[in-house]
């Protein structure tokens, strides 16, 4: 496995990430791993990969709901909140 040394971290940074460890029954060491382990990078779709998720969306679609008006359900919920 691979190391890597960050430099100039904020003080109150790593006070709340050790907060945080101590919490989570963690050593700071493994509160840092999980937590870039959870910001990870995804992989960004586009493309053909972008196109075949919309497919596969409309393809999970009924057709009654692609073909309806979703404007009055859109006010209804804005107007809720």
């Amino acid at each position: 496995m691979g190391q890597v040394l960050i430099r100039n971290l904020d003080d109150a940074l790593i006070a709340d990430f050790r907060r945080v460890a101590k919490a989570n029954g963690r050593s700071l060491e493994a509160e840092l791993r999980e937590a870039l382990a959870q910001a990870r990078p995804r992989e960004s779709l586009t493309g053909a990969s972008l196109r075949a998720l919309v497919e596969s969306m409309w393809a999970l679609t009924p057709e009654s709901a692609a073909s309806g008006d979703s404007t009055p359900v859109i006010r209804q919920a804005r107007d809720e909140d």
